[in-house]
């Protein structure tokens, strides 16, 4: 069974406004435009992607509790089984919550070694890089950066020449996303002490190489506001620069402007509880804004991997605003996640005792390829929403 992403759904049914029909949810942001949540919706989704087949799979995660312990680690009290092939749509409402489960959306398959939802982030986002002429993208991230491995993967499949700085020092063995970042893009060891200062970093490495410079979030706000000449969108294209020169895309570290909107997994009127791993959180917002727009009855729970609260808002809120401006919709604005610490605090990028056991034990009883530092999080955290949930509530649902 697949959930299939629907670039131009069906949205005559739309309710004018744009904000939360359904009582289980506060309406965080409330758009007070002349335009018509139908015309608001038919602008975002009509443009061109990148995914040949955006179809997801959607397996469905059964929690057993053990009375003896038979695992080390965060998961020690559990096992799990899948089932690969779970009724979905309206026809979830027929499974009763006799047991605990939780259901998980397998973006991890939609690309073999791009992350799911590094995926569906690039799935718009690379198209406007090509439709404006680009020709090179920078971006940053840690060493183990999926979004880094993502992006240079992507455009290299494409014909653009991706340039990655990565924070510290080169690693004496290249493994996991650092080596795929290194065979696909031009990779640069930068200092912690330069990295702190992210866009200072990008924009200068950017001028480095020679050629017009644009940001991604300029350049994702003049898609909406000129539509007869790409060119014009880069600066320096008419002041006689040869028509052959490099024209340089920044992306922001994660991609942390990109707000994927998916419609119905599990029904139009099933209460889910979302649950992702943030690490930019922009996954979580974009889950966020699409179940307000569409009007679903989702509650998005994202776990903190790499920040504190208050930085998770400030970018929620940026999140926001930048939708808002590009598409001319004046808002009013409060939290769309629930930001809650992981079952296991740490400082990012480190791996505790255990964790590589329970995703060993994962990967063994039920197939599905989880990592310590981003997905494990999730995967404890909906387990313990489904223990909560099994007395009919909510369905849970792993993004």
């Amino acid at each position: 069974m697949k959930f299939v992403l629907q670039r131009n759904p069906p949205i005559l049914s739309f309710r004018y406004q744009f904000q939360s029909g359904c009582s289980s949810i506060n309406p965080q942001v409330i758009c007070k435009s002349n335009s018509s949540k139908e015309e608001f919706m038919s602008k975002i989704l009509d443009r061109r992607w990148t995914l040949i087949n955006p179809d997801t799979k959607v397996h469905h995660i059964r929690v057993s509790s053990l009375q003896t312990q038979q695992h080390c680690g965060p998961l020690e009290n559990f096992s799990f089984s899948n089932n690969p092939h779970p009724s979905l749509g309206e026809n979830v409402k027929e499974w009763h919550n006799d047991q605990s489960s939780f259901y998980i959306v397998r973006d991890d398959l939609l690309h073999p070694l791009v992350n799911g939802n590094k995926a569906r982030k690039l799935d718009a986002l690379l198209p406007l890089v090509e439709d404006h002429l680009g020709t090179d993208v920078v971006t940053c991230g840690g060493c183990q950066s999926a979004h880094a491995a993502a992006v240079a993967v992507s455009c290299a499949e494409r014909g653009l020449k991706a340039h990655l700085l990565l924070r510290g020092e080169q690693p004496q063995v290249l493994t996991g996303y650092n080596l795929i970042s290194m065979l696909y893009g031009n990779v640069t060891y930068v200092p912690r002490s330069i990295y702190a200062n992210r866009e200072e970093m990008l924009s200068a490495h950017a001028d480095s190489i020679a050629g017009s410079v644009i940001c991604l979030d300029d350049l994702l706000e003049a898609s909406f506001t000129d539509h007869n000449s790409v060119k014009s969108n880069f600066p320096n294209i008419e002041d006689g620069s040869p028509l052959n020169s490099k024209k340089i895309v920044i992306v922001n570290e994660g991609a942390g402007n990109a707000v994927a909107l998916p419609d119905h997994i599990l029904g139009k009127d099933q209460p889910l509880k979302i649950v992702v791993d943030a690490g930019t959180g922009t996954t979580a917002v974009g889950l966020g804004i699409g179940a307000l727009c569409l009007g679903l009855p989702w509650e998005v729970t994202a776990v903190m991997l790499a920040d504190t609260i208050e930085g998770y808002r400030k970018q929620e809120e940026h999140l926001i605003s930048e939708l808002c401006r590009c598409y001319d919709v004046p808002t009013t604005r409060s939290g769309l996640v629930n930001w809650v610490e992981r079952r296991h605090p740490r400082k990012f990028g480190n791996v505790v005792k255990g964790e590589i056991e329970a995703c060993q034990q994962i990967a063994q009883e039920t197939g599905v390829l989880v990592d310590p530092i981003y997905t494990l999080a999730a995967w404890e955290l909906a387990t313990q929403l489904s223990l909560e949930e099994r007395k009919g509530g909510a369905k849970v649902v792993m993004d």
